[in-house]
């Protein structure tokens, strides 16, 4: 028996060649391929058409919407998921099973139908969207507001699942041993409980902004689609297509490409640099 047989033979991950082999293939045909399919389209304009295209007065004020809406979103959820995670971990009330199973519903929730069922509501005549104009003059529906609004119910779930876990795995007797030793509740939160939850609230909040900024069915309903006004940048690429320049909507996809790489790296960075403080938690 050759040498190399035996080290195979001894080998704690027997078939690991293969696996990698299969992995990557998947990877390349699912991920790599389509990426560098996106990355090359949009050099058939040329550098200067590139720049053009991207430059675009209405691309630019698409980008800024839906990247500004997306982090706007994932940081309101950061809070509002923490609190509603906390509540079902912690407490035992009626209705908790019924209220856990509802978070899931916009993971389930066609997007269209969840678009229709918010401008709906918040439209002019809508159940919320006329006592709001009525009494404080606010339009929700076909404004930056509504998009916004759109989002936070689409990307609330990322960060109740990923934190809850967590929450579940951090015993409540720590909080209690804080309390006895005299720290206040916000003591408590701020040394106790953030520094174990914070690498997991980052990865929520990047998965609600990696599902937000590139959300379509249920914002264009609520958006009005002005451009230079309530255009998202995924309408912007449909609206490219529709024209037959697919260079042109390559280049729009393939900033919003970089842009999501650049924030999420920066997201993974952060949680990379906190997990010292977490693991001192």
């Amino acid at each position: 028996m050759t040498a190399a047989r035996r080290r195979w033979r001894r080998s704690a991950l027997p078939g690991f060649g293969l696996s990698l082999g299969v992995t990557l293939s998947w990877l390349s045909a699912i991920v790599l391929i389509p990426l560098a399919a996106l990355a090359l389209r949009p050099w058939e304009l040329g550098p200067a058409g590139l720049w053009a295209s991207i430059a675009d007065p209405r691309v630019l004020a698409a980008l800024r919407l839906s990247f500004g809406a997306a982090l706007a979103a994932a940081a309101i959820n950061l809070p509002l998921g923490l609190l509603l995670a906390w509540v079902l971990v912690r407490y035992d009330f009626p209705g908790r099973r019924l209220a856990d199973a509802m978070v899931d519903l916009p993971f389930a929730l066609p997007t269209a139908v969840a678009g229709v069922a918010l401008t709906a509501l918040y439209a002019p005549n809508g159940w919320l969207g006329a006592p709001l104009a009525e009494a404080f003059g606010w339009r929700i529906a076909f404004t930056p507001v509504g998009i916004l609004i759109a989002l936070v119910f689409i990307g609330l779930p990322f960060v109740v699942r990923t934190v809850e876990p967590v929450l579940r795995d951090l015993p409540s007797e720590a909080e209690e041993a804080a309390a006895t030793l005299g720290a206040t509740r916000l003591q408590t939160l701020r040394r106790v409980v953030l520094p174990a939850l914070a690498p997991a609230l980052l990865t929520g909040f990047g998965l609600a902004f990696g599902r937000a900024v590139g959300e379509y069915g249920s914002v264009i309903f609520i958006a009005g689609n002005l451009p230079m006004r309530t255009e998202i940048a995924p309408l912007l690429i449909v609206v490219r297509l529709e024209e037959f320049d697919y260079a042109g909507a390559a280049a729009v996809g393939l900033a919003m490409l970089v842009l999501a790489f650049a924030i999420l790296l920066l997201v993974n960075l952060l949680q990379r640099l906190l997990r010292p403080w977490a693991a001192r938690a």
